[in-house]
């Protein structure tokens, strides 16, 4: 089956998913609820650097820099300033935002390997900036952001972001926001420049099209996307960590979506639900558990060479978005 789906059928598609997750809140034992309220906010964080890597074709290893960005603005706004929760989580993306555009202003003047190692700097460097201001923002200790202002007053009704089911809700949430996101960002007329800069960026720019401003936007939306799911990941599970800006999350999100598959609206959560669940149950049974979690990642190389969703896309699903 190929070729372009129907509206309805794309969106009745991921209403279908949105729709599963919902129920899921109610069946799934407490241990499952709390790790799938992690992988749905995990999985925003792949989705944002999904529409970089995936639809525009620019390797990042910086972007750890955008999840902390938005990790320590509405966890440090909390604690230290005093903000409430929709005011810090509005400051979190103001930051991302602000940090994606001067971080897309410079890198973006490189390509290729150039513009992975450029990124890389950059997010070491805010790693290093991290550990530096220690007593702000904890050091390698981090900060426990307290129960008691992780609560969100909206419209008279007060919710407590550390009830079980409440998380799992805010974390849904989080997640039909980057589902939107990426969906108007692909099948806008924007998305089909940025598909076209991807795979051959000179004859696009020789239709007429600002390759230059394509990616920078690109950026900027990747960069807020990935700080929401930070902000949101601080605000619901109460930490603050160096750990989260370290290089390991930059690796993490490109290897969620190599294996959900690249440039799929779905591929990312699939990835990350995938391999959340491998770890968790491997690290059961052995603590060589990253050994099977290798062998794994191999065979499913092998066998979805474009990752989960990208190999049905190509053989089955043509319509897949």
């Amino acid at each position: 089956m190929s070729g372009e789906a129907s509206p309805v059928k794309v969106y009745a598609l991921h209403l279908g998913v949105v729709a599963l997750l919902f129920a899921l809140n109610f069946v799934l034992p407490d241990y499952h609820q709390s790790l799938f309220s992690r992988i749905m906010v995990l999985a925003a964080f792949a989705m944002g650097y999904n529409l970089l890597f995936g639809y525009v074709g620019l390797l990042s290893l910086g972007h750890a820099m955008f999840f902390a960005a938005g990790l320590y603005g509405s966890g440090l706004a909390v604690v230290h300033l005093g903000w409430n929760v929709p005011l810090a989580f509005a400051g979190a993306l103001a930051c991302g935002a602000l940090l994606s555009l001067a971080v897309g202003l410079l890198a973006l003047r490189t390509s290729g390997v150039a513009f992975m190692i450029v990124t890389m700097m950059f997010a070491q460097a805010f790693f290093l900036a991290i550990l530096y201001f220690a007593p702000w923002t904890g050091g390698d200790q981090g900060v426990v952001v307290p129960q008691a202002v992780r609560v969100l007053h909206l419209a008279g009704i007060s919710l407590d972001l550390t009830h079980p089911t409440v998380r799992y809700m805010a974390a849904l949430a989080m997640l039909c926001v980057a589902l939107l996101v990426t969906l108007a960002v692909v099948r806008s007329r924007h998305g089909r420049v940025l598909v076209a800069i991807r795979e051959n960026e000179e004859r696009t720019r020789m239709l007429g099209y600002d390759t230059f401003a394509g990616k920078l936007a690109a950026m900027v939306v990747s960069g807020t996307l990935c700080a929401a799911a930070g902000a949101a990941y601080a605000l619901l599970f109460g930490y603050v960590g160096s750990n989260f800006a370290s290089i390991q999350y930059s690796i993490l999100p490109l290897l969620w979506v190599l294996l959900g598959g690249a440039a799929t609206v779905l591929g990312p959560l699939v990835g990350t639900l995938v391999m959340y669940y491998v770890i968790d149950v491997t690290s059961f049974y052995t603590s060589a558990y990253l050994l099977v979690v290798g062998v794994a990642l191999i065979l499913l190389v092998l066998f979805f060479p474009k990752g989960i969703l990208g190999t049905f896309r190509e053989r089955w699903l043509g319509w897949l978005p």
